[in-house]
């Protein structure tokens, strides 16, 4: 199975629109690219399989595989892409500026449950990043009608 990320860059951060089969899933802030620079820049778009990973800090989260040049590039709950993330993924229900969101456990949530429900049918979880401005336009405007 595959989860879509629509990227939009920006300088301060980078804003997607996670979606499955078509269907919204939640947003995602993620770091400014910075030709791919451990800690300080997104990942480069592609396709990767995601793995469940647990940490005392972190809890249930999971792991972005294969990513080049890069390891333990992780999805996890955050608000503030600038000062929260170390190159990973923060799924969020509701943008509130470039690297801004809210009701990030919520979203984190739902992403397990996708997670989960793929592994129990023996499916992989594969995300596909790419970015295309119309799309995640038009992500936006369908959520908020």
């Amino acid at each position: 199975m595959e989860l879509v990320l629509t990227r939009v860059y920006k300088r301060e951060g980078t804003n997607g629109t996670l979606t499955l089969n078509g269907h919204f899933v939640c947003f995602t802030l993620e770091l400014p690219w910075k030709e791919n620079k451990k800690n300080i820049s997104c990942i480069p778009e592609g396709k990767y399989q995601l793995k469940a990973r647990f940490s005392p800090k972190l809890q249930n989260h999971l792991e972005v595989l294969d990513v080049f040049g890069r390891s333990r590039i992780l999805i996890y709950p955050a608000q503030n892409a600038m000062e929260e993330l170390r190159g990973g993924i923060a799924p969020v229900k509701q943008l509130t500026g470039i690297g801004k969101g809210i009701y990030t456990r919520l979203a984190h949530e739902k992403l397990l449950s996708i997670f989960h429900q793929t592994a129990e049918g023996d499916e992989k979880l594969v995300l596909n990043i790419n970015s295309n401005r119309y799309e995640y336009l038009r992500q936006i405007q369908k959520t908020h009608a």
